[in-house]
């Protein structure tokens, strides 16, 4: 049972200086820390494994010149050059052939209906597409009803490749200097990539989780980081995941022996309790809501009793919850 007002609104006005529970899954110990206080938890040897996508402003609002009947348009995946899944709303109004104009510089007109009832739609502008989405688009914040001022607290400070509709939200808490100190003390920072989707954030609705369908996204891990990864494990240190999304992007790259391949794709890895983790042996993410797919993933990596405890326990300290929260690390 979450509070409401537990779901952060806004983020920590320094980012290193939110609060961390540290759990220990050997001793079953909770400690409350601050974020910076990480690197003390943190041994020359690791591997400390980041997501660098980079958040789109993927929320657009969309006008029929005909009509003026409006429509909201969420990009959600890229298909191509121009044509984009996203989801619609309402979307009994999103027909195929009709076009919306969003912007002086953009339109999108509905190409496809998909059985799950999102959309395909074409994309319809002349020029450099980022810098007329920048214009057009809203950050899309789930969960947040107050407005961001400052688009950049959305995105991690090392953020790169355009292409996810929300945040690897764990990455929010890391700044330059402490990501410096971090590397300092001989912590290996390896970057892969996922395209984060909403779908990680849809709430499980069907009784029997194996009936819940998981949207898929795209990965990316070079040769590089893949050797980084292997011989850090080989020389026994632990690979520590920054957030669900390296996890699963993780999980997804890595065969029964332990070994990360490098390459790209789609993945839809949906982590249950059961699963057997075959690469991170540590895991920094945020407080995740009741029902989540990103709730079964942490109760996966140590048991659903611990974690009803663990935040329990964070409920009665006012940890504050979901992409602008407190985070946790379960080592």
């Amino acid at each position: 049972d979450l509070p409401k007002e537990l779901i952060a609104q806004s983020p920590a006005e320094c980012r290193s200086a939110s609060r961390l529970l540290v759990y220990n899954r050997a001793t079953k110990s909770i400690e409350d820390k601050v974020f910076s206080d990480i690197i003390d938890y943190l041994n020359p040897g690791d591997v400390l494994v980041r997501n660098t996508t980079r958040v789109i402003p993927a929320r657009l609002y969309g006008t029929r010149p005909e009509t003026g009947g409006k429509m909201e348009f969420l990009l959600l995946r890229r298909i191509d050059e121009k044509h984009w899944e996203c989801l619609v709303k309402p979307g009994r109004r999103a027909k195929v052939g009709l076009t919306f104009k969003i912007s002086d510089e953009l339109s999108a007109t509905v190409t496809e209906m998909r059985e799950d009832g999102n959309r395909i739609i074409r994309l319809n502008y002349d020029g450099i597409f980022e810098e007329i989405l920048d214009r057009a688009g809203e950050m899309p914040l789930p969960y947040i009803t107050e407005r961001l001022n400052d688009k950049t607290r959305y995105q991690t400070v090392y953020a790169k490749e355009n292409g996810s509709a929300a945040a690897p939200t764990a990455g929010l808490h890391f700044t330059d200097e402490l990501l410096s100190r971090i590397s300092e003390k001989g912590i290996d920072i390896v970057d892969v990539l996922l395209h984060v989707g909403l779908g990680t954030f849809r709430p499980v609705s069907v009784e029997n989780v194996e009936e819940h369908h998981m949207h898929s996204e795209h990965y990316e891990c070079t040769q590089d980081a893949a050797d980084r990864i292997n011989r850090a494990r080989a020389n026994g240190g632990r690979v520590i995941a920054v957030g669900t999304t390296s996890c699963r992007t993780l999980e997804s790259i890595t065969d029964e022996n332990g070994i990360v391949h490098p390459g790209s794709g789609s993945t839809d890895i949906f982590i249950t309790p059961g699963y057997r983790f075959k690469a991170v042996d540590a895991l920094i993410t945020n407080f995740h809501l009741p029902e989540s797919t990103l709730l079964m993933l942490i109760s996966a990596f140590s048991s659903r009793e611990e974690v009803m405890r663990i935040y329990k326990h964070a409920v009665e300290e006012r940890y504050r919850f979901f992409s602008f929260g407190d985070a946790s690390f379960f080592i």
